[in-house]
């Protein structure tokens, strides 16, 4: 199947599962995980409607964006970020979904002030407390939260997670759910309310993330294919 037959089928399952919470795929933001996948692939999903794309290395963002690979759509920043690489981001992306610790918060801060710009982010949670993976403990996200209400230049936009691998994607449900109730939290008690982006399920769960109340999912092989590691540099 082509990119554009692929990003319409998941359309068509991202519309079924937000049915059943009361929502439509229109609520949903679909993020076209393009790691590894060419300039000439993103035009595509582009063409074909993708919400945003979204890369996980800097470098291979980097190199795309001088080859104007984004042009007609936003671009997210989703993978594991290191605060020597925040410089290639800020300003240049549209969101930084991968922000756990205030260092890094901090340092977004930084040179989006210098920048004269406001960075909008996402803060990732670690819902299994997997120390292989990125992301706030659960039990400091709120503090995190309440540290970017004082950074003037750093717009919280919502949460994000990835829950560990899973043979069945209704075991990451707990996961989804964990976060979704701490988002519901901050967002009352913080932000008024206001913050729009839950970002949670990848290829293999997106529907059991999106019944535990995503508003935004990242989807990469589903869309572009199978990645062939054996060829990365």
């Amino acid at each position: 199947m082509s990119i554009r037959e692929n990003i319409a089928e998941i359309r068509r399952r991202i519309d079924e599962a937000a049915r059943e919470t009361g929502r439509t795929g229109a609520d949903i933001t679909l993020v076209g995980a393009s790691k590894m996948n060419d300039a000439a692939a993103c035009q595509e999903a582009i063409a074909a409607g993708i919400d945003v794309l979204g890369e996980n290395r800097v470098q291979e963002m980097v190199a795309k964006l001088a080859e104007n690979a984004y042009d007609g759509a936003p671009l997210h920043f989703i993978g594991h970020l290191q605060r020597n690489k925040v410089k290639y981001l800020v300003g240049r992306v549209d969101l930084i979904e991968s922000i756990d610790s205030l260092a890094l918060l901090q340092e977004v801060q930084r040179l989006a002030e210098k920048r004269g710009v406001t960075q909008d982010i996402l803060l990732e949670v670690s819902a299994a407390g997997e120390e292989s993976k990125g992301g706030l403990p659960m039990t400091e996200v709120y503090s995190v939260a309440e540290a970017a209400l004082g950074l003037p230049n750093v717009r919280v936009r919502g949460l994000m997670t990835i829950p560990p691998v899973c043979a069945d994607p209704r075991e990451s449900r707990p996961y989804f759910e964990k976060v979704r109730a701490l988002s519901v939290d901050i967002n009352e008690k913080l932000f008024h309310n206001e913050l729009e982006y839950l970002s949670m399920g990848m290829s293999g769960d997106f529907e059991e993330a999106i019944r535990a109340g995503a508003t935004m999912v990242r989807v990469g092989t589903a869309i572009f294919g199978a990645r062939n590691y054996g060829a990365a540099t």
